[in-house]
């Protein structure tokens, strides 16, 4: 199934190649001898692709803000920029990475638990278009920080929905969590906004899940959320200046994953906005969706070298330059209950027969090293390049790089024809930097 799933990749978003993948018009090979490897690799052709795709899908009144978890490049950054979307961030590290990026702050939105009152007081007095509050402590706290800065904060109400609003891979809420405002605490949170002088109640983000593949479960879900819009609607007096709906929307990664129907989508949500364009308690109300995986996945590639080839115990393993240090959700080690392998590909030998089971390894001194267990690929040869697909979202950034102290990879994005080098590798120097001298320098420098 997985020989499947990375044929449809290759058709679809890289028909160039032959027997050797072409990104955007580029051979891998002369790209793994340009940047070395292990290296990410981006096509931005595929990344208008998607988005063209979501825009035709969503209805007129629905913003894009592009999530930047799920993929932080300044390149990537600045490209959905200029498409047209704003910024959902979750750490002023984020903030700072969307404002050298060039995002105004009016087009930035802060959510996510345990947000400091050093974070606060950032956005609050550099801009921000609104802070979607997780906890009734976190909505004092803004409130004190606005006071002390004599200035307003707009906010929103990321909310915890009840259990039969769930679905997708990773259902959030629901559940005790962390994250997000319980539906059934959504009045005792609310009074002290709507009392507050230095707050200004913007409307409310729905907090339900990620990695839907079923269009049906999303429409119910937003149509849950329009249930709880109503009915804070009504507590407030006035229509919600936004609801955001989140993200969520799931790609295929494993055998037996579908991808999400978005002519159902689209379908759905347009029978869904007949009935609340006429809604007077949606007069004025910006709907927002704030995809990243959907988005940017399918455009990437994460690509390694294989240095050894061995033997043991009647397993084959093809031990490569890369691993889980750089690719954590490949090797099964970010939420996965039970390893199951992303899409991998020899990407030289494409067309070639899979004709034997292998175990994909990296260079890390432990057995969680593994980015595809029992995989069936075409003989291979030391030197040989090897590729994990659907690696743009939630791959680099998400990874302990710096297991093992191996350098950092780059990132290249490529473009008809052309592949330019958006992070470079990292260095020894790099691996240092923050390390304190035994003259104990640092000590001193911090007090």
């Amino acid at each position: 199934m997985a020989i499947d799933l990375v044929r449809m990749l290759v058709e679809r978003y890289f028909p160039q190649s032959d027997n050797e993948l072409s990104v955007g018009g580029v051979r891998i090979s002369d790209m793994a001898e340009r940047y070395g490897t292990p290296v990410f690799v981006y096509d931005r052709q595929t990344l208008d692709r998607k988005f063209s795709q979501l825009r035709e899908a969503l209805p007129e009144r629905f913003e894009i803000s592009y999530s930047v978890k799920a993929n932080p490049n300044q390149a990537l950054l600045r490209h959905f920029l200029q498409l047209g979307c704003g910024l959902e961030i979750a750490s002023v590290g984020e903030y700072h990475q969307a404002r050298q990026a060039g995002c105004p702050p009016e087009k930035l939105m802060f959510a996510g638990p345990g947000k400091t009152s050093a974070e606060l007081e950032t956005v609050l007095t550099e801009g921000i278009r609104e802070i979607h509050v997780e906890s009734p402590l976190e909505v004092a706290r803004i409130a004190s920080i606005c006071r002390k800065l004599g200035t307003v904060g707009h906010v929103a109400m990321r909310v915890n929905p009840a259990a039969e609003a769930q679905g997708g891979a990773m259902r959030m809420g629901g559940k005790p969590l962390p994250f997000g405002i319980d539906e059934e605490q959504i009045d005792t949170v609310l009074d002290p906004i709507l009392a507050s002088d230095y707050l200004k109640f913007q409307g409310i983000h729905l907090f339900a899940g990620t990695q839907i593949l079923d269009a049906d479960t999303v429409i119910v879900q937003y149509q849950r959320g329009l249930e709880i819009a109503r009915r804070v609607v009504v507590r407030v007096g006035t229509p919600l200046a936004v609801f955001d709906f989140g993200g969520g929307f799931g790609v295929p990664y494993f055998a037996n994953d579908h991808e999400l129907d978005m002519i159902r989508l689209r379908d759905g949500l347009a029978e869904m906005m007949r009935a609340v364009d006429d809604d007077p308690m949606f007069e004025g109300t910006r709907f927002m969706v704030e995809p990243g995986r959907w988005l940017v996945a399918e455009s990437g590639i994460y690509v390694c070298r294989i240095n050894d080839i061995k033997t043991s115990r009647g397993k084959k393993f093809l031990i490569l330059d890369g691993g889980m240090h750089h690719h954590l959700a490949a090797s099964g080690n970010l939420g996965q209950t039970i390893k199951r392998n992303f899409p991998v590909a020899l990407l030289t030998k494409l067309k070639a027969v899979p004709n034997e089971t292998v175990e994909l390894v990296g260079p890390l001194c432990t057995p969680l090293d593994t980015l595809a267990r029992a995989v069936i690929l075409p003989a291979a040869d030391v030197g040989d390049l090897v590729g994990v697909f659907q690696s743009g979202a939630y791959a680099r950034t998400s990874s302990p790089l710096g297991f093992l102290s191996h350098p950092t990879p780059p990132e290249v994005l490529v473009h008809k024809g052309v592949s330019s080098l958006i992070r470079r590798r990292g260095t020894l120097a790099d691996m240092v930097q923050d390390v304190c001298p035994e003259s104990g320098e640092c000590e001193r420098q911090e007090g």
